[in-house]
């Protein structure tokens, strides 16, 4: 799934059709039916900005649409009239490009749309006291690593990211939030955070346990299994990141 760098390299892509105003096409009939085109065909784009998972294209008149990728969607910018085959679910055609969204099944209207996500852990400087504070209000039972991808408490973090920032820190997934003191969560989200924009800014360096098999600082085994409601798969190396039975906070 797209994390919150890939929503911040999707934003700046879009940037030339800021201030444009563009025509709006729907080509796959799902996107159709939510007839977003007849609303926001002819007005200006006035912002494009990423806060966590999601890309908030903002329109005059006060609308927004919000745009996540879930496991497949993406943005692309092409050159107005650039050929291509399919339907893609949205088409913002400017003077000169087009922004062009693919597989994204999660487009709506609304001027609402950040309620209730926690502090994006992309903000500069991210708010780490903050992020701390949520993690420590939330069930202490909770698993490091299930908190990490919880929108509501730090926006942004995905699954592979959650992965590298504990490799980075070693710390277990598997740990619970009570187990472990505010130093080892801070260091856990600003490793994340750290990571994240490295991302964004092209520097990072190559993954070091996601979809790893040996650990390139032990040279243990790089373990795999489903945690959290998705049950999504979660890369960990159990001989150097050790879990925490005890609070230390």
């Amino acid at each position: 799934m797209p994390e919150g760098d890939s929503l911040r390299r999707a934003a700046a892509r879009l940037q030339p059709l800021v201030g444009e105003r563009v025509e709006v096409e729907t080509p796959h009939p799902r996107a159709a039916a939510k007839q977003i085109a007849q609303r926001l065909d002819g007005r200006r784009l006035e912002a494009v900005e990423a806060v966590g998972k999601n890309l908030l294209l903002r329109f005059e008149g006060g609308l927004v649409l919000r745009s996540h990728l879930r496991m497949t969607g993406r943005w692309r910018l092409d050159q107005r009239g650039a050929k291509r085959i399919g339907r893609p679910w949205l088409v913002l055609r400017g003077d000169r490009h087009e922004g062009v969204l693919w597989n994204g099944p999660v487009l709506e209207l609304s001027g609402d749309v950040v309620r209730g996500l926690g502090p994006d852990i992309l903000d500069l400087p991210p708010d780490l006291d903050a992020i701390v504070a949520n993690l420590r209000r939330t069930d202490q039972h909770l698993e490091l690593g299930d908190a990490l991808v919880d929108q509501r408490l730090v926006s942004g973090i995905g699954n592979l990211w959650k992965a590298e920032a504990l490799w980075e820190v070693r710390l277990s997934p598997w740990s619970t939030l009570g187990a472990l003191s505010d130093h080892d969560l801070r260091a856990a989200v600003e490793a994340a955070a750290r990571l994240m924009q490295a991302s964004v800014a092209g520097t990072r360096s190559g993954r070091r346990v996601y979809r790893r098999h040996v650990c390139p600082r032990c040279g243990g085994r790089i373990a795999s299994r489903g945690q959290e409601d998705a049950n999504r798969t979660t890369y960990w190396c159990p001989a150097c990141q050790a879990g925490k039975e005890t609070s230390g906070a």
